[in-house]
């Protein structure tokens, strides 16, 4: 039934697009300088023409203690609104670091309580396992 009740917009006018998401097989860890933000052996690998490829990291695995909710927020008619944390050791730079969507789109629920970073915005190291 939640697929029928949260379709994603984009997806109906554009069925052809493609977006995957798979199980990134090793370690991601993201930093401010020396400061650890978050580390998973659990992390997804979302890919989107044309865009580069994003690594998701399980909010269980993300220190929230370094992170500040903000008011910052967008929307993608293929995954939903995102809501958006700033990283508070990366100071100014790491104003809204990391985007999440708390309420995606059916079709991409598997990045349902997930995280990303701005690679612009804090290190993130993947080591592959």
């Amino acid at each position: 039934m939640d697929q029928i009740a949260n379709p994603a917009p984009g997806f109906q006018r554009n069925p052809d697009k493609v977006i995957t998401i798979e199980p990134y097989i090793g370690t991601v860890t993201v930093r401010a300088g020396d400061t650890v933000i978050a580390s998973s052996t659990k992390a997804k690998v979302l890919a989107e023409s044309p865009y580069p490829a994003v690594f998701y990291i399980p909010f269980a695995d993300v220190d929230f203690g370094k992170l500040a909710r903000t008011e910052h927020s967008t929307h993608c008619p293929y995954k939903g609104d995102a809501s958006y944390w700033s990283v508070l050791p990366a100071g100014e730079t790491g104003q809204n670091a990391m985007w999440a969507y708390e309420q995606p789109f059916h079709e991409m629920a598997e990045i349902r309580d997930h995280g990303a970073f701005y690679a612009s915005k804090v290190s993130i190291e993947a080591k592959p396992g």
